[in-house]
C-alpha cells in the first residue's frame, strides 16, 4: 500500500496560471511539487495547533496497522480499543466482524481508514464508527 493518497482540488484559472509561471521559471519541477510544498508550509505553520489537538484528543499520529492477532491479545485481556488516528488506520482482512465487535469500542480516523466491508458494516451498525 502506498504511503500517499491521490486527491483532487479545484483552483481558479488565475491561481493555476501563477503555479504554471513558477514551474516555468524553475521554482518547482511541476504543479504537484508546487502544491505539495505549499501544503507542507501550511502544515508547518499550523504545527503547534495540530500537535495540541492530537494531544488534547488523545489521538495516534501516523500509520497504524492491526491484525486479528493484535486484536485477539486485547480481547484476551478484556480490553476495548478506542481508536482515534490522524493519518492511516489499517484493519487487516483477517479481522472478523465478531472480533472487531468484541474489541473495538470506537473508531475515528482523520485521514485514511482501510478495512473490510464486513467490519465497517458491523462497526457502523453498532454506532462505533465516527468517520465522515
Amino acid at each position: 500500500m502506498a504511503e500517499t493518497e491521490k486527491i483532487t482540488i479545484n483552483l481558479s484559472v488565475v491561481d493555476l496560471g501563477k503555479i504554471d509561471l513558477l514551474v516555468e521559471e524553475g521554482f518547482y519541477t511541476n504543479r504537484t511539487d508546487c502544491i505539495r510544498s505549499a501544503i507542507r508550509r501550511e502544515l508547518y505553520t499550523q504545527k503547534e495547533h495540530i500537535d495540541a489537538t492530537i494531544t488534547r484528543q488523545h489521538r495516534y499520529l501516523g500509520v497504524i496497522r492491526l491484525s486479528a492477532t493484535d486484536l485477539e491479545k486485547y480481547h484476551e485481556r478484556g480490553e476495548m480499543l478506542e481508536l482515534s488516528v490522524v493519518g492511516f488506520l489499517h484493519l487487516a482482512d483477517d479481522i472478523s466482524a465478531d472480533l472487531a465487535e468484541a474489541t473495538i469500542k470506537s473508531v475515528k480516523v482523520t485521514g485514511v481508514f482501510s478495512h473490510s466491508k464486513e467490519v465497517m458494516m458491523r462497526l457502523n451498525d453498532l454506532g462505533r464508527l465516527h468517520n465522515k
